[in-house]
């Protein structure tokens, strides 16, 4: 899936180099067999970081988003709701700078993507989005989240 306003559709190749390895990583990959944890795919710039967990209900997660790399969500197995909005107008609550990572109040409108055993999404720094959220009972999940880098 690829979800993207007009005015940056052009903006980012969602068919570069570091894309493209990662898509054969996923496809070439025994993902149920690895251990949770971060694999490296091209150094730093392109890492597959694996999560087992259980959904929760929505209204217990925020939106957040990321400046220094996109993430391609992939649902190895389970099920959830991928809550999804634009990044502008959000209110800001949290900032790790870290991580990478800015979460963000709820915002007065958004929608959801069911995600299922896989299906992938790619989330751009523009992009808000909500992962582990239950669709409809709680459910154990294991997900990839492959991080590309932003920077050519």
């Amino acid at each position: 899936m690829y979800f993207a306003n007009i005015k940056i559709a052009e903006k980012y190749n969602y068919l570069n180099s570091k894309f493209q390895a990662a898509y054969k990583w996923l496809e070439e990959t025994d993902v149920n067999s690895l251990a949770p944890g971060a694999y490296e795919i091209l150094g730093q710039e392109v890492v597959a970081n694996i999560q087992e967990y259980t959904t929760l209900p929505g209204e217990t997660l925020s939106f957040e988003t990321h400046d220094k790399f996109f993430d391609i969500q992939y649902l190895a197995s389970g099920r959830e709701a991928f809550g999804v909005c634009k990044r502008d107008g959000l209110v800001e609550k949290e900032r790790n700078e870290d991580n990478d990572v800015i979460f963000y109040q709820e915002p007065e409108f958004s929608g959801c993507v069911i995600l299922e055993e896989g299906d992938l999404i790619v989330v751009a720094p523009e992009d808000a989005h909500k992962p582990r959220c239950m669709a409809g009972e709680p459910c154990g999940v294991k997900k990839v989240v492959v991080k590309v880098s932003v920077k050519d």
